[in-house]
């Protein structure tokens, strides 16, 4: 019985977790006055918050930066999923 409550309680604080920390590109793209973004606008704001998002990201294994080709690769594909 107290496993499943446990189990329970766990499963609930992600499930939390994840509702709050969905601050993603999409939902902070509004404008000073409140409304959402719409057509370049938003494509430009959605490029600039995906990159923004992705760049503390591309390290490599040692933990230094990646340059050139490797950084192209990583961006592309962290801006595809981000």
């Amino acid at each position: 019985m107290m496993k499943r409550i446990f189990l329970a309680a766990i499963i609930a604080t992600f499930a939390a977790g994840s509702a709050f920390a969905d601050d993603t590109c999409e939902s902070k793209a509004v404008g000073k006055d409140g409304k959402a973004l719409a057509g370049a606008a938003k494509a430009s704001f959605l490029k600039k918050c995906k990159a923004d998002a992705c760049t503390p990201k591309a390290v490599s294994a040692d933990g230094k930066p990646l340059a050139g080709a490797a950084k192209n690769s990583f961006m592309k594909k962290c801006e595809m999923g981000a």
